[in-house]
């Protein structure tokens, strides 16, 4: 991994730049190259190699497959998702749960929409929305691992929040840990008026899941858009309607 810094960059990518993958289930939009979608200038920046915003349509999902060597957090904006995996863990992903699993060495998991369920005789149909991230480790073979954490009412106070971290000034706080002491991700759920400031980083990933804000010095961003930033940090970012916002904080970033 290289941590030097480069020049000060502010790189924004609108919702319409990114590659998507539609089927009869799945609504799925992909901010760096991933499956089928591939572009060499595309393919990480910092520590984040993947910004997965999915939506699932109900009593639908991704069947078990296996992932090798990444840091897998999820986060749900709306709806709830099963998951299970190889290692014997499983549960319920939903708004204000933060989630991590470590695929290490290799594991096998699901992720399926909750929300196909019996409510007072009717059947409860409601799509589940969430964003997938994918970081690079620090070392290769680890042991698979999984750990969830309910975080909503810390996130009630509009703050930017540590939700999952490896980062030693983070022990102790409300984040579930990942395994890479150089990446942080914080989110935020802001009201119409409400601010909060950037941390300064070698790189930051700004990505707007819902709502809208405005990023100062750069303008509006709404649902979908992200800003990559290099070497930079300090600028406001202040909601203009209900808005979250999820932040990544990196100290480093992948060779090539």
């Amino acid at each position: 991994m290289n941590r030097t810094p480069m020049h000060p960059v502010t790189d924004i990518r609108r919702a319409s730049e990114r590659f998507s993958t539609r089927t009869g289930w799945l609504d799925s939009k992909h901010s760096f190259s991933f499956g089928p979608h591939y572009r060499r200038d595309n393919t990480h920046h910092g520590l984040l190699l993947v910004n997965n915003d999915d939506i699932v349509r109900p009593g639908r999902g991704f069947d078990t497959h296996p992932h090798k060597d990444m840091e897998i957090v999820t986060w749900v904006m709306q709806g709830s998702l099963v998951h299970q995996d190889s290692t014997g863990h499983s549960g319920v992903i939903y708004p204000g749960l933060a989630q991590r699993m470590s695929a290490g060495r290799g594991i096998l998991h699901s992720e399926k929409n909750d929300s196909w369920r019996l409510q007072g005789g009717d059947t409860h149909t409601e799509p589940v929305h969430f964003v997938q991230m994918w970081v690079a480790p620090d070392e290769s073979g680890i042991k698979p691992g999984y750990e969830q954490l309910e975080i909503d009412n810390e996130l009630m106070t509009g703050g930017l929040v540590p939700v999952a971290s490896g980062m030693k000034k983070h022990e102790g706080a409300t984040a579930i840990r990942i395994k890479n002491k150089h990446a942080a991700l914080h989110v935020a759920r802001l009201q119409p008026g409400q601010s909060v400031t950037l941390p300064e980083a070698p790189y930051l990933h700004l990505f707007v899941p819902r709502g809208s804000v405005t990023l100062e010095g750069a303008g509006a961003l709404g649902a979908g858009d992200a800003v990559r930033f290099t070497a930079t940090g300090g600028q406001r970012v202040t909601a203009t309607e209900p808005a979250e916002i999820l932040l990544w904080e990196m100290r480093a970033t992948i060779r090539g």
